[in-house]
């Protein structure tokens, strides 16, 4: 086993390149501002409602904490370095940064799964709804998954421990995330690859052909149903859940289930999507194209201005 060897006491963050600083501060730290004000008003809604205390709302909330996991592990420390000279990360943030990133990542792929599952059974299985998708049934699913996220990402983190880094010092990249920070090391890192490509397919095209298989019944359920109100109103159930997932799982995918060794340096626009722009926009989606959370916020909206 090779021995963690640095030069430097810090990896620094290439970022953007060459694209005007201040005005990439303003766009993120915009971005980041809403992104957190908008999960965090999900969050206020789903709980204060007791109307919206059901299963699919109770993943929803944990959608929106995730969210807020996500943008938290990386945006902060991408706003210091935009602001900064040097724009340094210690090794021990960065290992850090990356642990945590990857497990919010893992763990909302077997979220969103579960959320599919969770459709599934009611729109197929409407009458057994209630006994399958108990609050027991549904915590339990949420350890369960919040757990695995966690623990997938140990694996890829200590194996960093095993590699040198001995050369240049700078990550291609405008936070730690596995790929470019393997480019950077001077021992093999064949297993590395090997263990983040084996992971990545498993749980990614695992979990999203499960999610498919899913919704592959749910459409030929729905497309039982024959009335066209009642089409309607199922896939509108579902279609909040579709756009999220079809937006993440396009981007994970395209970043994750091939060799590190072929990031790109346009890459960084694709993990942009899945960093910032989906805890961005999953509260816009699930709040304008879900009538309950419309009601609950306005009823919230007219209490608060009495």
């Amino acid at each position: 086993m090779d021995v963690f060897v640095v030069v430097e006491t810090a990896f620094i963050l290439l970022g953007f390149g060459n694209l005007n600083e201040l005005i990439l501060f303003v766009a993120f730290a915009s971005a980041y501002a809403v992104a957190l004000l908008g999960n965090f008003s999900i969050i206020t809604v789903i709980c204060s409602q007791p109307g919206l205390h059901t299963p699919m709302y109770f993943f929803l909330v944990n959608l929106s904490l995730l969210d807020i996991g996500c943008v938290t592990s990386t945006v902060p420390q991408m706003l210091k370095n935009l602001l900064a000279q040097k724009k340094a990360i210690s090794f021990q943030g960065c290992l850090a940064q990356m642990y945590f990133f990857t497990a919010f990542l893992a763990t909302e792929l077997l979220l969103l799964t579960g959320m599919a599952f969770d459709r599934y059974v009611a729109i197929c299985h409407p009458l057994r709804y209630s006994l399958v998708m108990s609050w027991r049934t549904c915590c339990h699913l949420a350890v369960g998954v919040w757990a695995s996220g966690f623990l997938i990402s140990l694996p890829h983190t200590l194996s960093l421990l095993s590699l040198s880094f001995c050369g240049p010092n700078i990550i291609n990249h405008f936070f730690c995330e596995l790929p470019p920070l393997l480019q950077l090391s001077c021992s093999n890192t064949s297993y590395n690859q090997t263990l983040a490509l084996v992971t990545d397919v498993f749980l990614g095209i695992g979990c999203f052909l499960l999610t498919l298989l899913s919704y592959i019944y749910i459409v030929s359920s729905v497309l039982k149903i024959r009335s066209a109100a009642g089409k309607r109103k199922a896939f509108s159930t579902c279609s909040s859940h579709v756009i999220v997932v079809t937006l993440f799982y396009s981007t994970v995918i395209y970043t994750y289930v091939r060799p590190p060794s072929a990031y790109l340096d346009r890459d960084k626009a694709v993990a942009a999507l899945y960093t910032m722009v989906t805890p961005l926009v999953n509260p816009l989606i699930y709040s304008l194209r879900n009538k309950e959370v419309k009601v609950a916020v306005l009823k919230i909206f007219s209490f608060t201005t009495k």
